[in-house]
Parts: structure tokens; sequence; C-alpha cells
């Protein structure tokens, strides 16, 4: 399906099916660039061909992982379908005195324009082998597996000082203009010539200041200077979006939004629907939906969010026009293991095979299983959206359409929205993957639809294809 992957291995845990995919190390998939698509609404390969964005996020990779485990998780990535993986340079949980897994410091001191590097990359030589080496290490075996990196220079506490309480962490705020600009440019040139890069400025901060958003403009422009010709957004702090300041900004090729974790049902889908509809158009994305178990609003003690809960934010965010989606996992994004003390109730390394993780190869199978360049969001095509939990998302190409239902209320469709005379209707399972025919129907007046089963955890997508087209099931 992606990458010459074929499905090995199929398990039921907690009865839902998770499947697995064999990974490739074949050069030759090394990725193409990105780029923006035509249409300014989507991303494409460097020949054209659409990219639909699947992210899992590890911010600390680089700095907690060894070698091994760096292997162990990336296959993990690809094996799951995912094509790209959110880390930072410097790391977000710890802070700079802090050595990765191997020992190491990615500064002299707190000096972001003295990074730490030494002659040669041996891995079997401590001497040689340094905290960038390690960075090139997971950045190049990442490309090896056909991922690609979507890559902050330093967590926002760093460039952008937050040290009022509850946030006095230390080492916020190391970066002035020029730090900023030349620690932008060091790393720009160190990684221009990796074509599985894509920046992301900022890092969880409000740039609420033109102090602050000129701290990222220099940090921009350094990159840029130094030879990072590849694909720039800013990732914000829960609730918002780069839209908010950077909209009509040249270095900012597409918008970031994090929809957060504060609760379950948290309509992300606004703010993409909202960001859709700016100019000049650019692509948006939902970067940091809510994490599968971790807390609901940072703590267990309201409970953990579910697969259910990162499938819905999934659906909703990508039928509202976003270009891709970005999942989450309590465990994985800090890398958590014995001897680290965190809200979580599993390490890392046993959360790869978590449902909700496993179930976001379907979102991609079936965006990629219809032409996804040209589809838009589109709520006439039901008669009632619902509201709450509920709330239904549509989109639709020329000749498909798309609803999403997250607990399998019963819905009427506008007919008549694509093309043909006829339709044929099916249910896509996002626990399964698999689809059923409904039937066919003409494409006029109104159809009611029933999903084949309703509540909490029970979401559906309804299918509507011009028959005439001849898509198979996805």
């Amino acid at each position: 399906m992606w990458a010459d992957l074929t499905a090995s291995t199929v398990s039921v845990h907690n009865n839902e099916t998770i499947v697995k995919w064999p990974s490739s190390s074949n050069p030759a998939a090394q990725p193409l660039p990105l780029q923006v698509s035509a249409n300014g609404r989507y991303l494409v390969t460097s020949d054209g061909k659409p990219f639909f964005w699947l992210a899992d996020t590890a911010w600390e990779l680089i700095q907690r992982l060894n070698r091994s485990e760096v292997e162990t998780y990336l296959k993990s990535v690809a094996e799951q379908g995912f094509n790209v993986v959110q880390v930072t340079a410097l790391t977000h949980f710890w802070d700079l005195g802090v050595p990765n897994a191997l020992g190491d410091l990615p500064l002299a001191g707190t000096d972001p324009d003295k990074p730490l590097t030494t002659t040669g990359n041996d891995p079997s030589d401590e001497e040689q082998y340094d905290y960038w080496d390690h960075a090139d290490y997971v950045i190049d075996t990442a490309a090896s597996l056909g991922i690609y990196v979507a890559l902050l220079p330093t967590w926002g506490k760093y460039i952008i000082d937050n040290s009022a309480p509850p946030h006095n962490q230390p080492y916020e705020g190391l970066f002035d203009n020029a730090k900023s600009y030349a620690f932008g440019k060091w790393i720009g040139s160190r990684y221009a010539n990796r074509s599985n890069i894509v920046w992301v400025l900022g890092g969880d901060r409000s740039p609420d200041t033109d102090a602050k958003r000129q701290l990222i403009r220099q940090m921009a422009q350094g990159i840029e200077d130094g030879g990072g010709a590849q694909l720039m957004t800013y990732h914000p702090i829960g609730g918002d979006s780069s839209s908010e300041w950077f909209q009509n900004e040249d270095w900012l090729d597409f918008n970031m939004y994090q929809s957060g974790h504060l609760s379950v049902d948290y309509p992300n889908y606004e703010v993409i629907a909202a960001d859709y509809l700016k100019q000049p158009v650019k692509p948006v994305i939902d970067a940091e939906p809510r994490y599968e178990n971790s807390g609901i609003n940072f703590s267990s003690e309201n409970g953990r969010f579910s697969a259910y809960d990162v499938r819905q934010a999934a659906y909703w965010s990508v039928f509202a026009g976003s270009f891709g989606h970005s999942y989450g996992n309590g465990a994985i994004w800090q890398m958590h293991a014995p001897g680290l003390k965190a809200d979580e109730s599993r390490y890392w390394y046993d959360s790869l095979d978590i449902p909700g993780r496993s179930h976001m190869q379907y979102v991609r199978k079936l965006m990629e299983s219809r032409p996804f360049l040209e589809r838009v969001p589109d709520q006439s095509l039901v008669t009632d959206a619902l509201s709450g939990g509920e709330h239904l998302q549509a989109t639709r190409g020329t000749n498909y359409a798309m609803v999403y239902s997250p607990r399998g209320a019963a819905f009427s469709i506008r007919m008549g929205k694509i093309s043909g005379e006829t339709v044929t209707a099916r249910w896509y399972d996002p626990r399964t993957g698999v689809s059923t025919t409904i039937g066919d129907y003409a494409n006029e007046g109104v159809q009611e639809f029933r999903p084949p089963s309703g509540g909490i955890g029970n979401d559906w997508i309804l299918i509507l294809d011009d028959k005439s087209a001849g898509f198979s099931n996805p």
C-alpha cells in the first residue's frame, strides 16, 4: 500500500484489530523533498505525487533513546504506516544540563552559539560520537525507512522565555536575535542536504509580542541562509494555530494547530475549518491533538484518552480540511521508561502496539484510496451536522464523498453533491480498515444512513462513490 508495505501480522487487543506492516530500509526509497501542492491545500513530493502526512510524535527521540532503541522505535513507525515523526533537537522534557542516553550534551553550557561537536562520528568511539552525530543517526535512519522528520531546532522554552510560574524551568529564554539567527544558520547548514527534514519552529509557546516573533523570524532566516530550503512551519501552544501570528509571512509554508489535551470531544475541526478559509491559502494540520493513554487535562484522575478519542480527533480534523494528521501517545512522546517520573501507565516500548496508534494507518489508507488533492470539506452534504461528541464531519471530491459519524447516530445526506447518476455506498470501519458495501442509490434527493453500531467508541465513515468511477473498497 505505502512504501511497498504488505500486511504481515494481524492480532486482536481488547477486541480491537491490530495490523502490523513490514518496514523497508531500501536506500532507493529515500524520501523526496516535500512541497506545497499547486492549490495550496496539501503537500506533494517533488515529483508531484500526493503526500498524506501521518505523523507519530516522539519529541524526546534524540534525547532519550540509544541507537538500538532508535531503530526499534523507527521500525515500528514504518510498520504502523506512519511517514513522519515529530522530534525536537533540544530536549523538551529535561533541561540542557541533562545528557542524552549516550551521555552527551548538545551545547557548551547553555550557549546556543556553541554546539558541542567532535571530529569523527564513529559510534563505537565515545570521543568521536557526539550529541549531534546521534541526531544525524536518528534523521538518517528515518530516511532509510522512508520517514520524514518534522524537526524542531529547539523546544520553545529555550527561545521564548516562559519563566513565570508554573513554567519557571531552568535554561528558559536563552536566545536573543543574534543567537536565534546563528543557531538557525548552523543547524540549517548541517541538515541542508537531508531531503526528509521539515523545519518546525516554536515548540508549545505563544509568540504573543513582536519581540518574541522576531526571535522566530531570525531563526527562520538563519535556517534559510544556512541552506535549509525544506518546508517550514511553527508549532504553537495548546488551543492556538500558527496562523494567528505568521499567516502572511513567506517563511511559513503551512499552518500547525495544537488542539491539545484538555478534554474529550474537543472540537478541533473548528480551528482547522477557520484556517482553511484564511488568505493567503496555506495547508493546515492538527499537529498536537489529544494523546492516547495520556491523562485528560493532564491528569489520569480525569481518565485517559482512548483509541476512540484519538480516532475522533483524526477524522474530525482531516475531514475539516487538514492535509494529514499527527498522532501522539503519552508514553511515546517522552519515551517514558523505568526510573522516570510521569503520569503514565505504560512505558514507550509497551505502547507501540496500543490500539489507537495502530488505527491511524487506516486514516491514511482511506485518504489515499481516493484523489485527495481535489478534496474539500463540505458540511452541506449532511442535513444536520449534530453537536457535541456526535458532530458529523463531511468531505468530498468530484466523484466521491465521506462522512465521519463519531457515535454511530443515523444521519441524512443531500445527494447530488458528487458526479454520477448512481452512487455506491459503503461503511468504512476505522478500527479495522475494512469496508462493507451497503448498496447503490440514485444520486438525488435526501437519503438516510444508519451506521452498523452506535454509542461511544462506535465511529464509522460513510463512503459515497460515483458508481461509474469504478472505485474499489479502500
